[in-house]
């Protein structure tokens, strides 16, 4: 992962120092609300439902062994003892006072991380497959690229006040684990024929109250052009952006307004500009950025027999079959650590959990840990012959269930319980739906179902891309939740259908058990839930669903 140079250390701890004196002034009463909230938002501070809520930036969700030590410290000095994984891999703190945020700044910044473009109307952390740079399925390691996007990005004086916020996330892979299509702008590593690398680009993107599948403006960047692109595609937006209604201030409703070739066009025109320019990538500054990604020290090692493993016991062969993904490199493999168990938010994650991952990084790995779109953590480079020993420390941790992919694999917003947009509480839904279907034998006999819960139109927990999604809606103060079908991530990105009238809080695990009835009872053999909804359609569930 990247290391932090003296330039780095100094301009960080700048930053704490300036953000101390601020909050110092403001507690003082020497500045504004008014005037606080872009500082404060510009440090990743909310201020939420009942306390301050701090989003920590982790780079493309990838972490060190001493880092998630050094967070675990924090959430036991300044929070209450946990912390939780975002959709976009980074990690937030529910509880922080606002005097001592800045002894939290200082305290990440001795481990080389801040929260520096975590909020506010600026470009927020690159994100990409949890899986980069072990995936089989990849064609490189997206990461360097990631790396060289968030360089560019942070602290960039034209983009620190677009009309919106705005995300860009980069894959590799053949199956798009990082939701290229769904963002603002969306980079899709590919090989030309001569096995050179380019970027499909992919532009207006995005869920939230406008949803929309991005649309494709370069088929094949060269790579020593990326940052001039995607400057110019920033200059553009913060022109035209809409500033005077934040509902219709995202690229996403730039582009749709005036059409994916006339974007295009203006991008063109003014990348002709600056193409040849300063942002020119060299091939030295790439291999610079390459550097700090190359592969640990692997063993040559052959691979075990996953299927003789298994018969460790019928517990942990359903862990492998569900939690492990194969490594590129033989012998080696990914295991995925799920937070997802009852009576605990998806992707809450305590202090002495925290800890003992980090430790378990460093006894079955290179010390590197991965943060997940789906609120989890991935241990990248396990050893095969070491998978039974991994999971026999995970079970007692509570991190070793064996639901990856499954209906209880759910993503979730932190909802009216934290968060002040907030229509309703999503969490007691999650819950309500892990307890009522904790039957492992009835949720692989489900398959793979993704099912996404949001509190608001923000749509935090991707609820439009769920095959099934939940949101939050008020009406007349009263908390309901209104159910989509059909949604998909990936590369046939996709957004759900609602499936009629909203429902109360205790009616939705009912309403989710006729669901699932209807596509037991209709699908074919091998199906999964997403093709039978495609291939019958909304009606047979509307009419499960209301009867």
């Amino acid at each position: 992962m990247y290391q932090y140079n003296e330039y780095d250390h100094q301009i960080i701890g700048q930053r704490v120092n300036q953000f101390r004196d601020q909050t110092q002034r403001y507690l003082d009463g020497k500045i504004s609300d008014e005037h606080f909230l872009p500082l404060r938002l510009q440090n990743g501070l909310y201020v939420q439902r009942v306390a301050p809520m701090m989003r920590i930036a982790v780079p493309y969700g990838t972490l060190n062994a001493r880092q998630l030590r050094q967070i675990a410290r924090i959430t036991r000095d300044y929070d209450k003892g946990y912390a939780h994984i975002s959709t976009r891999q980074n990690i937030q703190l529910n509880w922080p006072e606002l005097e001592r945020v800045p002894d939290i700044l200082a305290d990440l910044a001795e481990v080389e991380m801040h929260a520096v473009q975590t909020s506010g109307n600026c470009i927020r952390n690159t994100t990409t497959d949890q899986f980069a740079g072990v995936a089989v399925d990849e064609i490189e390691d997206p990461r360097p690229w990631c790396e060289i996007i968030r360089q560019w990005s942070t602290f960039h004086p034209e983009f620190a006040f677009l009309p919106r916020k705005f995300k860009i996330a980069v894959c590799a892979s053949a199956e798009d684990r990082a939701a290229v299509l769904v963002h603002d702008i969306g980079l899709q590593i590919i090989h030309n024929e001569q096995g050179e690398t380019r970027f499909k680009v992919i532009v207006g993107g995005g869920l939230g109250r406008t949803p929309v599948v991005g649309s494709v403006i370069h088929e094949a960047l060269e790579p020593q052009h990326l940052l001039s692109y995607l400057d110019a595609i920033l200059r553009v937006y913060n022109q035209l952006g809409r500033r005077d209604n934040k509902f219709k201030a995202r690229i996403k409703i730039l582009v749709k307004a005036m059409g994916a070739e006339a974007f295009r066009e203006l991008v063109d025109a003014e990348w002709q500009q600056i193409k040849d320019g300063p942002l020119l990538l060299t091939n030295e500054e790439i291999a610079r950025a390459k550097t700090f990604f190359v592969p640990p020290a692997y063993e040559a090692l052959g691979n075990e027999d996953l299927q003789a493993l298994a018969l460790e016991g019928p517990d942990f062969a359903r862990w492998l079959r569900h939690n492990v993904q194969p490594h590129k490199k033989a012998g080696y493999a990914i295991a995925t650590l799920p937070l997802k168990n009852a009576g605990v938010a998806p992707g809450d994650i305590s202090a002495e959990q925290l800890e003992a991952v980090a430790a378990l990084s460093e006894q079955f790995g290179f010390g590197e840990i991965r943060s997940t779109h789906q609120q989890n953590l991935v241990l990248p480079d396990v050893k095969q012959a070491d998978l039974y020993k991994l999971w026999q420390a995970l079970v007692p941790l509570q991190l070793a269930a064996p639901v990856v992919g499954t209906l209880n694999d759910m993503i979730c917003c932190p909802g009216g319980d934290f968060c002040s947009l907030a229509n309703a509480k999503s969490i007691p839904v999650a819950d309500a739906i892990h307890r009522r279907f904790d039957n492992l034998d009835y949720l692989y006999d489900l398959g793979e179902i993704e099912l996404n819960i949001s509190g608001c139109m923000n749509a935090c927990g991707h609820h439009h891309i769920g095959h099934i999604g939940i949101l939050g809606v008020d009406k007349k103060g009263q908390e309901f939740f209104q159910v989509s079908l059909g949604g998909k991530q990936g590369n046939e990105a996709g957004i759900g259908n609602i499936l009629g009238p909203s429902f109360a809080r205790e009616e939705i695990p009912e309403v989710i058990e006729k669901i699932l009835a209807t596509y037991v009872e209709k699908r074919n053999p091998e199906e999964r839930f997403i093709d039978t909804f495609h291939r019958i359609g909304m009606d047979p569930f509307k009419e499960r669903a209301y009867a």
